[in-house]
């Protein structure tokens, strides 16, 4: 059960080698290119925010502002990074901004398993363990929580969220080790 739910949690778009070649042209100003970014990358956005508690208007502004922030600095973002780590790090910093200004919103985790042709019985245990995932990652420290989600829930490489968090490669790997370790601890009695 746990693989299964870590297997869930891995599935995302992962990228391609023409990101290298698709940045160098927006950054030479081609709005086609930005396009293509764009609808690569808006959905997995969208989603992510979506599994940190924000409604689907504010998950939008914040797609369209971090969209928008990489328009205005395409320039300026060093081409050896990820420009997707990049995304989601702009993306990520503007919820945490808007859940500082609005105190009263709690965020929560959407992460669930297909239900599809599940019986009851099973169904039963997939939303105990779904639960109990909820409560472990909640009560990780921010930074682990953070890795994890960059690593298994889009995809990223330990390289390409070490650049997006600014930490060294060594940390993402010991982050990813100990909420791993966090998670199979948990879930141990749903194996």
């Amino acid at each position: 059960m746990i693989t299964e739910i870590l297997f869930f949690l891995a599935l995302s778009v992962q990228p391609d080698d023409d990101t290298i070649r698709l940045f160098e042209r927006i950054r030479t100003g081609d709005k086609k290119a930005f396009k293509e970014f764009y609808d690569k990358n808006q959905s997995a956005l969208f989603s992510f925010l979506l599994s940190k508690g924000l409604d689907r208007g504010t998950a939008e502004d914040l797609i369209q502002q971090a969209f928008l922030i990489i328009w205005e600095k395409r320039k300026q973002i060093d081409p050896k990074k990820s420009l997707r780590s990049y995304l989601f790090t702009t993306a990520y910093n503007r919820m945490l901004n808007h859940f500082r200004d609005r105190k009263d919103t709690e965020p929560e985790y959407a992460y669930e398993l297909p239900s599809e042709g599940v019986n009851p019985e099973e169904k039963a245990i997939q939303s105990e363990a779904i639960r109990q995932m909820h409560t472990v990652l909640s009560e990780m420290p921010e930074r682990r929580r953070s890795v994890f989600e960059f690593c298994y829930l889009q995809g990223f490489t330990h390289k390409e969220t070490a650049e997006a968090m600014e930490v060294s490669v060594k940390t993402v790997e010991n982050h990813m080790a100990l909420a791993l370790k966090d998670l199979r601890k948990a879930l141990k009695n749903f194996s």
